[in-house]
Formats: structure tokens, C-alpha cells, sequence
């Protein structure tokens, strides 16, 4: 005989995941869902109303636990354990306000290797669930976290940098997933603080420095991002030249993307080099979202003369930039022949145009014309830049006859 399936009671189910609870808790409208996908829902979605009645739930914060039914899930698991289902553990109990603000307060007093112990004991309540990362960040945690990130990065008056706290305190931080209004809430003096760690810190410290930068800009209102200061371009170039981790890699560049369209951060990001980075890492990578990413950032250096004059400087800068096309994906081609055809508009130099067919970027843009037969812009783009040098390119011995045929008339 056959195996008899057993069902699960549908009031066992989450109604977000579907799936068997295992810390069913109820929230203001009388509904209750599994402590996981309801806080996923609340804080990480960043949504305030209940997923079943559309009703605004009153307080997030206060999840209240299911104990009744989570005993009757636990009694279930246990009479159908033949039949694959474990029963669930009971979960740890939910932190309070009181227990955060005596663990800040004991660390205030503490000596540095107390204080650690301090920190550490947050960060491992912050990783058990999202409610405890909220009652730490509504107890005065963050700003005991701020001021240790800040006194360690104050090296005046002799004071010794402290790796281990500022590596802990920035980790928790970044763990926190903090609410957009308490990322608002950071001052200017913390911003500088994270480019002082950044100059100065570790690698671990820099890499949850650049993640906590990019969490708290994404917020910022646009006189902050008109107004960052020159050094902070400096050192997220110097985060991608040293390439502390993929992840770091990553989120340098995408705020990099975030930050650029603003007041003169383009001229401040060439300045520090960056035009000569973004064409040192689009030469190594060959994946797609990060090629995208790279060629976008190039575009917008490149609006300008200054990042258009560091491009042509590098050695490989032409090359690199048209070998992406049709290589990578569309938006890589998009991004890549308005580079150039910003480049022949404004920077079209006879040497420029000359390279420009040595390096095989002529040959490329007619490649785009014959592959692209429903006209796209980019098709179009790169006739545009085909028609401004016509005269230098058609008669030059290095276009081959072939495309002769595909070149604008």
C-alpha cells in the first residue's frame, strides 16, 4: 500500500509564504503569519499594511507570538513525525528595550576588550530576526554605534585607532538595515567620519564603510549629494583599485552611478582618477551588470571634456570601449556608441579620428548599421558618428571595402 499523504492544516499556513510556521505571531488586524515572512514584508518591503486585509497595521514593532497556536503546530509536527514533519523549536524570546539600553550602558563604562564583547553580543541579537534590529535602533544603540565609529576615526591628540570596535560598530550598522529616517538623520560630521575610517581603516572596515555610505546617499536630499566633498571620490576609486571583495566592487560603482548626475561630483570623481579605473576594470570584466554598470559611469564622464580628454589619454580606451559592443548586451552597445559618439562630437580630433579607425571602432559602428536593420537609436547613433568624419574615413586604406556598403551616405 501507498504511502498516505497527510495535510496540513490550512490555519498551520502562512498566508505570505504558505508554508508550515514556525514562530506564528499576530500583528494589530487580528491576522497572524510566520515572524520570518512578515517582518521581510514590514521592514525589508518596507510595506505598512497587512498582506490579507489591506488594513494599516498600527504598530510593526509589536508583533504580538501565537503561543497557543504555535504548541498546537508543535503537538502536530510531533504525531506526524512519521511522516517527515520535525517538530518545530520553540523560538528564543524577543528582546526589549531595557535589555539593549543595560548591553549600551555596560559598554559605555567598559574597557576596549569589554566593549567588544558588548558589540558582539548586539550583532548576534540583530542577526536573529528583524524585530530585534528595530528594537535595537528605537533604544539608542545607533547613536552609541555613530560615536565610536567617530571617536575611533579622530586620531588627534594622540588616540590610538581601535580596527576591532570600528569594524564591529560599522558592521552592526550595516546589519541594522536601518529605516530611511534614521539613515536621514546622520549628520554631515558622521559622513566625514566614514571618509576618515575609509582612509585610514581596514579592509573589512572600508568594505561595511562603502555599504553604509551608499544606504545613507540613496536617502540623502540633493544639497548633500551637490555638496560631498572631494575626498570621499578619492576613496571609493581607491576601493576599486584595491578590490577588497566582489560585493565592495560592486556597490562602489553603483554609487558612483548614484552621486555623479549631481552639482560638479563628475569633475570631482576625474579628478580622482576615475576615468582611468572604470576603463582598468571594464578591460577585466565580461559580465554583463557590471559591464552595464561601467559603461554607464564612463558615459557620464565622459559628457563632460574633461572625462572625454582622460579617456583618449588611456592607452585603451577607445579600444575597450568599442570591443563592448556587441558583446555584452544591448544597453553595453547603447551606452558604449554614445560614449563615442560624444567623443567624435566634441573630442574629434584628427588624430582622434585616425585611432579611432585604427583601433577598429569604425568597423565596429558599421557592424552596429548591418546587425541593427529595424534603425534603433543606437543604429542611429552610430551613423550619426559614421557621417561626421565621412570624409576622413571613407578614403582611409584601413576601413575594409566591405562595409563600404553599410557606411551612411
Amino acid at each position: 500500500m501507498g504511502e498516505v499523504e497527510v495535510e496540513v492544516p490550512s490555519y498551520f499556513l502562512c498566508p505570505i509564504s504558505l508554508e508550515l510556521m514556525k514562530d506564528p505571531v499576530t500583528v494589530s488586524t487580528g491576522i497572524t503569519y510566520d515572524r520570518e515572512s512578515i517582518e521581510k514584508w514590514l521592514f525589508s518591503g518596507k510595506n505598512n499594511t497587512c498582506p490579507t486585509t489591506k488594513q494599516v497595521i498600527t504598530d510593526a514593532d509589536y508583533l504580538i507570538p501565537n503561543v497557543t497556536l504555535r504548541r498546537l503546530i508543535q503537538s502536530w509536527c510531533t504525531l506526524n513525525a512519521a511522516h517527515g514533519y520535525e517538530r518545530i523549536p520553540t523560538p528564543k524570546p524577543i528582546i526589549s528595550k531595557v535589555q539593549i539600553v543595560k548591553i549600551v550602558n555596560e559598554a559605555k563604562k567598559a574597557t576596549t576588550l569589554n566593549k567588544l564583547n558588548c558589540l558582539k553580543r548586539l550583532r548576534s541579537i540583530a542577526s536573529e530576526n528583524a524585530t530585534n534590529k528595530r528594537c535595537i535602533e528605537s533604544s539608542g544603540a545607533v547613536e552609541f554605534l555613530v560615536s565610536i565609529v567617530c571617536e575611533n576615526s579622530n586620531l588627534e591628540q594622540g588616540r590610538v585607532f581601535e580596527p576591532s570596535l570600528t569594524d564591529e560598530a560599522l558592521s552592526i550598522l550595516h546589519n541594522l538595515q536601518l529605516s530611511e529616517s534614521k539613515l536621514k538623520s546622520f549628520s554631515s560630521e558622521f559622513v566625514e567620519c566614514l571618509i576618515r575610517v575609509m582612509q585610514i581603516g581596514s579592509y573589512e572596515s572600508r568594505a561595511y564603510t562603502i555599504l553604509l555610505l551608499k544606504s545613507i546617499l540613496e536617502v540623502s536630499d540633493p544639497m548633500r549629494l551637490i555638496n560631498l566633498r572631494s575626498e570621499i571620490f578619492l576613496e571609493i576609486v581607491q576601493v576599486l583599485r584595491d578590490q577588497i571583495s566582489t560585493q565592495s566592487t560592486k556597490v562602489a560603482l553603483l554609487l558612483l552611478v548614484q552621486v555623479l548626475p549631481w552639482g560638479r561630483n563628475r569633475i570631482k570623481a576625474i579628478e580622482s582618477d576615475a576615468v582611468s579605473m572604470i576603463i582598468e576594470l571594464l578591460m577585466d570584466s565580461m559580465e554583463r551588470r557590471t559591464c552595464e554598470i561601467l559603461l554607464t559611469i564612463l558615459d557620464m564622464l565622459c559628457s563632460t571634456a574633461e572625462g572625454r580628454a582622460e579617456l583618449l589619454k588611456h592607452g585603451g580606451g577607445l579600444a575597450v570601449v568599442s570591443k563592448k559592443i556587441l558583446r555584452v548586451s544591448q544597453v553595453a552597445s547603447e551606452r558604449a556608441v554614445k560614449i563615442l559618439l560624444n567623443i567624435s562630437k566634441y573630442s574629434g580630433t584628427p588624430w582622434v579620428v585616425q585611432e579611432m579607425v585604427q583601433v577598429g571602432v569604425v568597423t565596429k559602428l558599421c557592424l552596429v548599421i548591418q546587425v541593427d536593420v529595424n534603425g534603433s537609436k543606437t543604429s542611429e547613433k552610430a551613423r550619426e558618428i559614421l557621417r561626421l568624419h565621412a570624409r576622413t574615413w571613407k578614403n582611409s586604406p584601413c576601413l575594409p571595402n566591405a562595409f563600404f556598403d553599410s557606411y551612411p551616405a
